[in-house]
């Protein structure tokens, strides 16, 4: 038992002896005489390897250049984008107003509502909630948030009691931001003067359209950075501000365009028509105070808009103007010396045949003079005043007059009109056409043409802007042949004429009544007319042209006596009393119970 410790010891000794030893042993090695090392080394294996190391330090130095000295744009920029957001100024699109500064269209602040479909949560109930907030289906959600994994739009120019709805759900990955939204105050009254934009403010119609160069804005822009929590930290650079759009101002009179159209409005549905439209220019400087059409559209709420409502008929629309041409053509009688207001027309029996083809006035009308002509709207006497004029000098004064041209008017949509050359014209066609069928014009053309007559033998230059300086117009005929023609009118339009209820209290007027078949295919539809009216006021020193159109009244009274002179008349009296212009009658003439003569179509 004593020796049992001792061997213990010897035995626990014994590893720590044999380490001694083995490490003894490993110094004692001579690797001189290694043979691994003793074998012979090929030189291409050393210069091999230094090769590389040659080449991988020029690749790591060319790398370097490339990014420090010929990359180091692209890289920033990537870097930039890492860190750098650019938050967009946006530029107000410029207002339109009209002549006295009250707004048609302006802009204003609205919310829209955007996403990151990537960041979104939430669960089928808080999606439900947040489509039925935005006026849209779950499945229309959907299909929108997977547009896009980094941005999407969910409603723009929203308003803002539905933002704030939107801003309560409190859903990860919806955001909002600030938009300018296009505002109409006149609404249905002045939306086929003023257009519309599309949601990016940029003009599609009418005056948006027409002068978007001079009302569209320029965005601004601000470079900052913004830490994880999307909070600005700093700008990046100076910042570009935005350059907001410029006003325009138009001649239209907001007051005036709205009563126009109220009063379109009434006789369409006094007379089941199917539209109308009509025009107010300033007899002195060739201004439109109003263009106004129904149906129309409220440019704030396009939605189930129709192609009826969007047509600017005054401008696009052309029709066979019908006796509203046969002042010219005596116009033209009385200026070429072939005739004067006194002088006897036989109009008996009633009617005439010319190349075979029979002209009728509406009853046998006996002899007339030039101004009775006029008066009474005798097919027969134009005809045998037209039928004494070559070809080429009728078709000259209709050319003078801005027939079968584009009217030089800033505004989209404006047509040309027909007007066949001279060269073409038969003797009936020559006939007809003085008596306004056979050509076409638009209200607008029509309502320019009788400034010739308003303004003393000039045709005035139209224009949608306001203007401040005097005009100078085109001569047609002399002063004294339009002053000549502007009794006619007169007469016209009071006892014994075609439109006694062209009558105003307190304003002499003065203007051509105008039915005419709607044309359908090669012939004319049956029961279906064009009603127009195109007056001035007051009669002996005219501020005011006014022509108005009614399409297809309904029923037994359809003729422009009838259905478009009263709303000549009462658009005058409001329009004239508008603009402060003297009565220039004491008393109102008792004329308003006369019957009207029958036109002849």
């Amino acid at each position: 038992d004593a020796a049992q410790p001792t061997q213990a010891r010897a035995v626990s000794r014994t590893p720590s002896s044999a380490r001694r030893a083995a490490a003894a042993g490993v110094r004692s090695v001579s690797y001189a005489t290694s043979p691994l090392l003793a074998s012979r080394t090929p030189p291409w294996r050393s210069q091999f390897v230094v090769a590389l190391i040659g080449l991988g330090s020029c690749l790591l130095v060319g790398r370097a250049v490339h990014i420090q000295i010929v990359g180091t744009d692209f890289y920033q920029r990537e870097g930039e984008k890492r860190y750098v957001h650019t938050l967009t100024l946006p530029g107000s699109r410029g207002r339109i107003v009209d002549r006295s500064g009250q707004l048609l269209a302006t802009s204003v602040e609205a919310p829209s509502v955007w996403a990151i479909p990537k960041d979104f949560d939430a669960d089928a109930r808080q999606r439900q909630q947040l489509a039925r907030v935005l006026g849209m289906t779950p499945s229309d959600l959907d299909r929108r948030l997977a547009d896009n994994p980094n941005f999407v739009w969910l409603r723009r120019q929203v308003d803002e009691a539905l933002a704030e709805q939107a801003r309560a759900l409190g859903l990860k990955g919806v955001h909002f931001t600030r938009e300018y939204k296009r505002r109409y105050p006149e609404g249905e009254a002045a939306a086929h003067v003023v257009g519309f934009t599309d949601v990016e403010q940029r003009g599609q119609e009418g005056v948006e359209l027409a002068f978007e160069p001079l009302l569209r804005g320029r965005n601004g822009s601000r470079d900052v950075v913004k830490d994880r929590l999307g909070r600005v930290v700093e700008d990046v650079r100076d910042q570009i501000d935005p350059v907001h759009g410029k006003d325009v101002t138009l001649a239209i009179d907001a007051k005036v365009q709205a009563f126009a159209y109220q009063k379109l409005r009434d006789a369409v549905a006094e007379h089941k028509a199917r539209a109308a439209s009509a025009v107010v220019l300033d007899a002195r400087s060739g201004e439109v105070l109003a263009l106004a059409n129904y149906p129309s559209y409220n440019p704030a709420d396009r939605r189930r808009l129709s192609g009826e409502q969007l047509r600017n008929r005054a401008l696009t629309d052309t029709f066979e103007p019908g006796s509203t041409m046969k002042p010219f053509i005596a116009a033209w009688a009385i200026e070429s010396g072939r005739a004067r207001p006194t002088t006897p027309i036989a109009t008996a029996p009633g009617w005439m045949t010319i190349t075979g083809s029979t002209i009728r006035d509406h009853q046998p009308l006996g002899t007339l003079t030039l101004a009775e002509v006029i008066q009474k709207s005798s097919n027969v006497g134009t005809v045998k005043l037209a039928m004494q004029m070559p070809a080429r000098e009728m078709w000259q004064l209709y050319s003078d007059l801005g027939l079968g041209q584009k009217p030089q008017i800033d505004f989209p949509g404006a047509v040309t009109g027909r007007l066949r050359p001279h060269k073409s014209w038969r003797p009936i066609e020559q006939a007809t056409m003085s008596y306004g069928y056979g050509l076409s014009a638009s209200l607008l053309q029509l309502a320019r043409a009788y400034t010739v007559f308003a303004h003393d033998g000039e045709l005035l230059p139209v224009t949608m802007l306001r203007r401040d300086l005097p005009v100078q117009g085109q001569r047609v005929v002399s002063p004294e042949t339009a002053r000549a023609v502007r009794h006619m009118l007169e007469m016209a339009a009071g006892p014994g004429g075609t439109a006694p209820l062209a009558q105003t209290l307190g304003w002499s007027v003065g203007g051509k009544t105008g039915t005419a078949r709607k044309q359908e295919g090669k012939g004319y539809a049956s029961g279906k007319y064009r009603a127009s009216f195109v007056g001035l006021a007051p009669a002996e020193d005219p501020r005011l042209v006014v022509a108005v159109m009614i399409d297809e009244p309904q029923g037994r009274i359809f003729y422009g006596g009838e259905v478009a002179a009263p709303v000549f008349a009462e658009i005058v009296q409001h329009t004239l009393r508008q603009l402060g212009v003297p009565p220039d009658l004491v008393v109102a003439p008792a004329i308003h119970a006369a019957p009207a003569v029958e036109e002849s179509l």
